[in-house]
């Protein structure tokens, strides 16, 4: 199927939108961006939506997940404030890389958003078993400025091997590894080895699904930059949620 202008997949037969949820830079005490989370119009959380989408419906979804994305945040982000919005994208649902990308670049030039300011990540737990059409992806959307992310890194489908391959700008650490770490030599073993490895390589580290202080301060030490998770903030329904941010001694937080 070729992907032109979004259309040849089916229409979608129900409505969907998002939420955000922040991403906390621990270095510099800051938001540093938001991921785009897609809900139901009630509140149905990611599973009940996409088990909505018929297979033909994959390719249109995925585009609809980024153009939504992007007009809720060209309206929710603050003017002249740096900040990413990270959209989860289907590797499997794109079948041209550069074709797949005109509703993302025309979407970014309706509401007047960067195309810099967007990363993009691997859908949680998709596998991809065609890695060269995955680097066909990375290389394309690098040519447009975009961010590129490996999510749940350490957990189902996402391991070595994608690092092998490509590097990515960013890895995201799945909150399997991390939960209970501070009481997890084996955990913060583990951990260890993945900073060392993206220090060499150049990657970005984010902790996800951080939910005590203790992880948190753990993983800081361990040398891990960037963090999301409950205890920061849980994700708001097309709104940007107060962030809970710890601060160095001297440092007030902000709530």
């Amino acid at each position: 199927m070729a992907c032109d202008g979004c259309t040849t997949s089916s229409k979608l037969d129900f409505d969907f939108s998002m939420a955000f949820q922040p991403i906390y830079d621990a270095i510099d005490n800051r938001v540093w961006g938001y991921e785009a989370l897609v809900r139901g119009l009630s509140g149905e959380d990611a599973h009940e939506v996409l088990s909505k989408i018929s297979p033909e419906q994959m390719y249109r979804f995925d585009q609809d997940c980024r153009v939504k994305a992007i007009e809720l945040a060209s309206r929710l982000f603050p003017a002249g404030e740096d900040l990413k919005l990270s959209i989860n994208f289907m590797p499997n649902a794109v079948y041209e890389p550069a074709a797949c990308l005109r509703a993302t670049l025309r979407a970014a030039r309706q509401f007047d958003f960067p195309t810099s300011a967007i990363m993009f990540e691997f859908t949680e737990n998709e596998e991809v078993s065609d890695t060269a059409h995955l680097t066909n992806i990375i290389t394309e959307y690098r040519k447009h400025d975009f961010t590129t992310a490996i999510d749940d890194f350490g957990a189902g489908h996402a391991g070595l091997g994608l690092l092998v391959e490509f590097q990515p700008d960013l890895v995201k650490i799945d909150m399997k590894l991390i939960r209970g770490i501070d009481t997890s030599p084996a955990r913060r073993a583990v951990v260890a080895g993945i900073v060392s490895i993206s220090e060499a390589l150049g990657i970005t580290l984010l902790a996800e699904g951080i939910e005590t202080e203790a992880e948190f301060l753990v993983l800081k030490a361990a040398g891990i930059r960037l963090f999301q998770g409950y205890w920061f903030a849980r994700p708001a329904f097309e709104e940007l949620p107060p962030i809970h941010r710890w601060s160095a001694p001297g440092v007030p937080a902000v709530a």
